[in-house]
Order: C-alpha cells, then structure tokens, then sequence
C-alpha cells in the first residue's frame, strides 16, 4: 500500500522545523549576550540571518512568510543595537551589561511572542 504525502503538509512541516530551529538560535543568541563567555552569539545570530534568507522564498504564500519577515527584521535590528552598543563594554562592564541586557529583553520578547505564534499555526503582524 503506497501512501501519499500532500506536498504542501510536507512543505509546512519543513517550515515549521526551520522556524523553530531559528527561533532557538536566536533565543539562545539574547540569552548568550547576557551571560560571560556568550561571545558564540555573532555567530550564531548570522547563521540564523542566512537561514531565514535562504529559507524564506519555501515560505512565499504561506502564513510562515510573515515569521520570516518577524525574524528577519527582529535580527537585523538586535544585531545593530548590539553592535552599536558594544563599545560600552569598554567603558566598564555595567554600561554594556545594561545595553545588552535591554536589547535581549527586547530580543527575548520578540522572539516569545514569534515563537508562540509559529506553534499555533498564527501569522505573525508586524508592529
């Protein structure tokens, strides 16, 4: 008995990984800004970057797209602030801890509020 695999549950299912494996990273990305020894977070943050650009044309005409443009945008501009902000360390470790600390919240409330959305089968709105 031959059972057949509907193409586009196939391509959702493919989306719904991709989207959680980005999700993670880029909690995994604030949560590292925050702690000693985070400094794997550039590096993971452009990982995700990459795969949610090269992913996101598989998402064209599906709610995931929005995802895309949620994750997308939210990186680009954590990675921005975290780059901008990083000369504070310098200063002293208390003006980049609270920098950094404020971009993760920032981060970390992104990527709740995506991530539940993507597990209830939502499209993301932009804000």
């Amino acid at each position: 008995m031959t059972t057949l695999v509907d193409p586009d549950v196939e391509r959702i299912r493919s989306l719904n990984t991709w989207g959680t494996l980005s999700y993670v990273m880029h909690l995994i990305v604030a949560v590292g800004a925050l702690m000693p020894g985070g400094q794997f977070g550039p590096l993971l943050l452009v990982v995700s970057l990459i795969i949610d650009l090269i992913k996101r044309d598989d998402a064209q005409g599906t709610w995931h797209a929005s995802h895309f443009r949620w994750r997308l945008r939210s990186v680009l501009i954590a990675g921005l602030l975290y780059l901008v902000t990083a000369p504070l360390w310098l200063l002293l470790i208390a003006p980049g801890w609270v920098a950094w600390g404020v971009i993760s919240i920032w981060f970390i409330y992104r990527i709740i509020k995506g991530f539940v959305r993507l597990n209830q089968g939502r499209e993301m709105y932009t804000e």
